[in-house]
């Protein structure tokens, strides 16, 4: 079995992302490693407990812990304070201690529940993820942001609060839905996008093998955006500066999301309208020129995800915006490329973002 890592250097709460098929039954022994205590609450939802749970118990079990399963709601809609109240609920029940850990067995929607539900159960314990989406595997699993969502906008509660471990398993993948599968893509294709022009290119170049899930070209591509994703995180774990270019697409999609209840679009079909709107904004700012904007277009569509803002009042859009996260100072900024492996920060004026918007 092939197993690489990827490290973060982050001082005291430094910590590897390990990947390779087949690792999420070895998680016992990663676990014994990191001399964590003996119970362990592994928080999954009913449909990838029935697939993965039981190995996963099983060789914590096999490790001497005491394994505890808690089932949440899936899907993004349940992604609340009233969801967290249940993991709580649970944890208290089965008297967890501060040396107790939580295992995120899932998607990034259980990844960052189960993460907010550790950062706050008794002000901090420790948790462990164990990705199953693409989404999750290239991104949302590593960088210890946390957090629910409020009716009025996306991850407007959280915290940062790193896992102890990342255990990345791209034999998972080939159970997922096929569109959970294409619309984590857009995270990949965000990396190139971002930081990385060769990786772009290769995404170009391989687009057709990574939608038959070609084992060597999927790995890759995780392996690629866990190390992309890891050196933005050691140089900025709390979005002081260089992190926020990981907000790619994410300042527009979030507000797709909102605006659609969360039910019409995958967190990454929202991401893929949001980039390539971003791109679209920066050739009208001057900031980048066609060509860059038709190459992301273009990879996106390749992948078979959605490029074209849905008909939202954008009034509605700008309001769902000014309360997003990335706002500062009262002004809304974007991330925007220059070319590709290139972007900036800018701040974008809001009767130049209704103008364009309504267009």
């Amino acid at each position: 079995m092939k197993v690489e890592k990827v490290r973060l250097s982050l001082g005291a709460n430094s910590y590897d992302v390990v990947i390779g098929t087949g690792v999420r039954n070895r998680l016992g022994p990663y676990l014994r490693a990191l001399s964590l205590g003996e119970k362990v609450a592994v928080v999954t939802n009913p449909a990838i407990d029935r697939l993965y749970g039981a190995g996963i118990r099983r060789s914590l079990q096999a490790a001497r812990f005491v394994p505890k399963t808690i089932r949440i709601r899936d899907g993004e809609r349940y992604k609340n304070l009233t969801e967290i109240e249940r993991i709580y609920d649970q944890l208290i029940l089965h008297r967890f201690e501060r040396g107790s850990t939580l295992v995120a067995l899932g998607g990034g929607v259980i990844g960052d529940m189960a993460g907010f539900a550790a950062a706050t159960f008794l002000r901090g314990i420790p948790f462990v993820q164990v990705p199953t989406t693409v989404v999750a595997q290239v991104d949302a699993s590593i960088g210890g942001k946390t957090g629910v969502d409020h009716p009025r906008g996306k991850n407007l509660i959280g915290a940062f609060h790193q896992p102890k471990l990342v255990c990345v398993d791209p034999g998972v993948l080939g159970t997922l839905p096929r569109r959970e599968f294409i619309a984590g893509l857009a995270e990949v294709v965000k990396y190139g996008v971002i930081m990385d022009a060769a990786f772009f290119k290769y995404l170009e170049e391989n687009a057709a093998a990574i939608l038959a899930m070609d084992s060597k070209k999927l790995f890759h591509c995780i392996k690629r955006s866990a190390a992309l994703k890891a050196k933005v995180v050691s140089a900025d774990e709390r979005e002081s500066g260089l992190r926020k270019i990981l907000n790619y697409g994410h300042t527009l999609g979030h507000a797709v999301e909102t605006l659609t209840g969360y039910r019409k679009y995958k967190h990454g079909e929202a991401v893929a309208i949001g980039m390539a709107s971003a791109a679209k904004l920066s050739y009208r700012l001057g900031l980048t020129d066609w060509q860059t904007v038709q190459r992301q277009i273009s990879l996106l569509r390749t992948f078979h995800l959605p490029t074209e803002l849905p008909k939202l009042d954008p009034g509605s859009i700008l309001e769902t915006m000014e309360r997003d996260k990335k706002v500062a100072g009262g002004e809304i900024f974007f991330v925007l490329p220059e070319k590709i492996g290139v972007i900036g920060i800018v701040p974008v004026d809001r009767k130049v973002l209704k103008a364009f918007l309504s267009a």
